[in-house]
């Protein structure tokens, strides 16, 4: 098959790109706004009848949560615009894609983890757009899978877990929020199960994916000082509303993902196996 990866300049994208060297049955296209405009119909028309496009994996979105408060017109161009433009692609050429979505499609009030099937209700524009990003492949493309996840991080780009690092040894005290829960994910551990999907053939529909496990940003900033040797910065414990952002965030964004290891015999790291993986290589990369 020819693959497009798209976004692979970000997280996801280029733990995509490091995985194919050990996924070599398919043929694939990585392509950033450099190579590939995702917001232009016409190129992305004529780039996957050009490359004979057999699937998409959409790992390009608008991720600034705060920013897309004011961004709104960009966020819904990348974020509903541009999944429509490639659903339709594939939609004409009988292909396949697989689109990244995320927790806040949901306003975080449950208490027990969200399913599939869960109503959505997102309470922000990021959530809102990737929520009508969704509603689109689904419609264009029959043979569509959404992945929703969470809390994503990785040794490449700016995330949670480098930022945390580079605070935690310049300074001497860090206020973190404790009251919003969730799950971290490794996006090494995203791009595998994305592989195991790919290669074992697509199953239309919506699946959830983040690392095992429960934790709040608190515990997890704590996790991360503990396992790179971070002894001097004291971390404190903040209520949400002691931080405010222009986007409100999911009090409660731990995903159920059984239907996704059962649909390809997944085995799911737990969350701080893969936080350790993750900051044992920053070390060694710093």
């Amino acid at each position: 098959m020819n693959i497009l990866i798209t976004g692979c300049n970000g997280q996801l994208g280029n733990e995509m790109q490091l995985l194919q060297r050990e996924h070599t049955a398919h043929r694939y296209f990585n392509t950033d706004v450099a190579e590939l405009d995702i917001t232009d119909q016409d190129a992305i028309e004529t780039f996957v009848e050009e490359n004979q496009i057999d699937g998409i994996v959409n790992c390009a979105a608008y991720t600034a949560v705060d920013k897309a408060e004011a961004n709104e017109e960009l966020c819904q161009r990348l974020n509903a615009e541009a999944p429509a433009y490639l659903a339709h692609a594939m939609g004409r050429r009988g292909g396949w894609m697989i689109q990244i979505s995320t927790d806040y499609v949901f306003d975080g009030t449950n208490c027990t983890p969200y399913t599939e099937d869960e109503d959505t209700c997102p309470n922000s524009v990021y959530g809102k757009t990737k929520l009508v990003g969704e509603l689109n492949v689904q419609k264009l493309c029959q043979q569509s899978m959404i992945i929703r996840t969470a809390w994503l991080y990785s040794t490449f780009g700016n995330n949670f877990v480098k930022t945390m690092l580079r605070l935690g040894r310049e300074r001497s005290e860090l206020g973190v929020i404790f009251d919003q829960i969730g799950t971290p994910t490794y996006a090494r551990d995203l791009a595998v199960a994305i592989f195991a999907a790919i290669e074992q053939g697509i199953k239309p529909g919506v699946y959830h994916f983040s690392n095992e496990g429960v934790i709040s940003w608190y515990d997890f900033t704590k996790a991360i000082h503990r396992l790179a040797g971070i002894n001097g910065c004291h971390v404190r414990p903040l209520h949400t509303a002691e931080y405010p952002t222009p986007a409100a965030r999911p009090h409660y964004s731990v995903l159920d993902k059984t239907k996704i290891k059962e649909a390809y015999a997944l085995e799911i790291p737990y969350w701080e196996e893969s936080l350790r993986e993750c900051v044992e290589q920053l070390i060694k990369e710093s």
